[in-house]
């Protein structure tokens, strides 16, 4: 960790604390931020206005490639077992109300396990549920996570953050001075103005209100959907949502705030909505009620100096396949690794430039496929939804200084690719590590990794070399059969498809392909230590 000074040039006693990375709000990008900042040895203080975990269940898909992140930690059976109450939901269904005929707009195989291409399995888990683990998983690993307890303040300067915190309940404030801060406090929250960011995009699109509800509806949910769409005159727009908890559901209505204020969703108003979904007169208790903004917009920026965005702070857009949440947790995942090598020394600064180079492009992309996604569901007309989901989900696409020979230049290609080429995330590879099957998303985490096919034996104690020259944190494997001595056995035999079974191919801590080397180097050490140095931003 940093000397005090190394945090900023005024000594330690001039704040009430110091620290590498602070971490303003704790949803979804928040706890993601500091779960794997901590996995990577970074210290961090995360900040929430909040007494704790909503209620609301919110976001409820996480996708195969946020499951791919997680493994690795191994918090992936703890949300797997969260999400067993979603096991038998698919689909989406339109209806007038749940009692009434439903009309089915998606298959029922859109959580089809695809082992071809991840090890990972979509989850439905509402967030209500997951977030409580991120919680436990970050602070096994050291991370300081303080909920009741809001950022007043943010002043940056070319050496650190200074921010004035305050305990919601006491009212007691302390200055924290850190290295840098991630922004993670949401659409509404104050950083990103603070720090001179612009936001692009329609804003608003509609106001809504959910209400959680606890009431028996055996013989109404005849079968648990993803979600329920609710069009009619009553209600107008509503979304109908299961919950992990039995007999408790989420029910969310469109408003327009100028003609009925959110205030006016009293627990009586609610209960007369709930009629309105049911289409039937049952017993229901009204348990919570909170009003919401569904906009779109993507931030100018993702970084001012040393503070960084993540999440809805740098994007939003509408919750139609559940790619909010999913890329909140894949900005702070591609961010955590780059922090973690300038702050331990064996990457430079403008490794952290990459994150906004990487990201940005990504979160405009999304936001133009979700908004036809939504207007396609919730629409007038409702029509078939013109979106490759797995390609969104796998196929999304880096172009930046931290890849070497990116040859494509938009986020996502017209299919995905099975071959690993630079900016992409590694193609997938079940291997056998001393009888246990894991996947090569498995080796990325907290380091890079090279792979090479068993027959190259130019390549080999080649990683280890670089890695040791160099202070950076790599491991090396050669991929093949067992008989061919390799340290890692390919299950399937497609390394050599999918890979340069002759060469070496660099992978960089988050899965994406960092540098792809062919068997015609004269150098191996030298191209892999030339590589490293460009992706790290040590090449001057």
């Amino acid at each position: 960790m940093p000397s005090d000074r190394a945090v900023g040039r005024e000594p330690a006693d001039t704040y009430d604390e110091t620290t590498p990375v602070l971490v303003v709000g704790g949803g979804y990008a928040g706890l993601a931020s500091a779960l794997f900042l901590a996995h990577h040895g970074v210290a961090s203080v995360l900040v929430d206005r909040h007494p704790g975990i909503s209620v609301q269940g919110r976001a409820r898909g996480i996708n195969q490639r946020t499951m791919e992140l997680y493994r690795p930690l191994g918090v992936e059976d703890l949300i797997r077992r969260a999400g067993r109450p979603f096991d038998d939901e698919a689909g989406v269904v339109r209806c007038e109300t749940l009692s009434g005929e439903w009309t089915w707009l998606l298959a029922d195989d859109t959580r089809k396990p695809l082992p071809e291409l991840t090890p990972a399995e979509f989850v439905m888990a509402d967030q209500r549920s997951v977030e409580p683990i991120l919680v436990d998983a970050a602070r096994e690993r050291g991370a300081d996570i303080r909920f009741g307890t809001r950022c007043v303040s943010v002043e940056a300067d070319d050496d650190g953050v200074t921010a004035v915190i305050e305990d919601v309940t006491s009212g007691d404030r302390r200055t924290v001075r850190s290295r840098y801060l991630v922004a993670a406090d949401g659409f509404r929250g104050r950083t990103r103005e603070a720090v001179g960011i612009d936001r692009a995009g329609p804003g608003v699109t509609q106001h809504w209100v959910t209400f959680l509800v606890r009431a028996d509806l055996t013989g109404i949910v005849r079968q648990r959907a993803m979600f329920w769409i609710v069009v009619n005159d009553e209600i107008g727009l509503g979304s109908f949502l299961t919950t992990s908890v039995p007999d408790q559901w989420a029910m969310s209505v469109s408003f327009d705030p100028a003609r009925t204020p959110a205030e006016s969703f009293t627990p009586d108003r609610c209960r007369e909505l709930a009629r309105s979904f049911l289409g039937t007169d049952r017993p229901v208790e009204v348990l919570d009620v909170a009003a919401w903004e569904e906009a779109v917009g993507v931030a100018d920026r993702f970084r001012a100096g040393r503070v960084f965005l993540v999440g809805d702070t740098a994007h939003v857009w509408p919750p139609a396949g559940a790619m909010g949440a999913n890329a909140a947790v894949q900005d702070a995942h591609n961010l955590a690794w780059k922090l973690a090598g300038v702050l331990g020394g064996w990457a430079r600064e403008g490794l952290l430039d990459t994150y906004e180079a990487e990201r940005r492009p990504v979160a405009l992309a999304l936001a133009d496929i979700t908004v036809a996604r939504q207007r396609a569901r919730f629409g007038e007309d409702p029509g078939t939804e013109d979106v490759d989901d797995v390609l969104c989900t796998l196929g999304q696409r880096y172009r930046s200084a931290a890849t070497v020979g990116a040859a494509h230049d938009t986020v996502y290609g017209r299919e995905l690719t099975a071959r690993a080429e630079p900016g992409l995330r590694a193609p997938h590879l079940w291997l056998d590590r001393g009888g246990r099957r894991i996947s090569v998303h498995d080796l990325c985490h907290d380091a890079f990794v090279l792979l090479t096919g068993s027959a190259a034996v130019r390549w080999d104690g080649v990683g280890s070399l670089v890695a040791r020259e160099l202070s950076v944190p790599l491991r090396a494997y050669r991929i093949g059969s067992a008989a061919a001595g390799a340290d890692l056995v390919d299950v399937e035999g497609v390394f050599a498809a999918r890979y340069d079974a002759a060469g070496a191919t660099l992978l960089r801590p988050d899965g994406h392909v960092a540098w792809c080397c062919g068997d015609s180097v004269v150098d191996p050490a030298a191209a892999l230590r030339e590589a490293l140095r460009t992706v790290l931003g040590r090449a001057d």
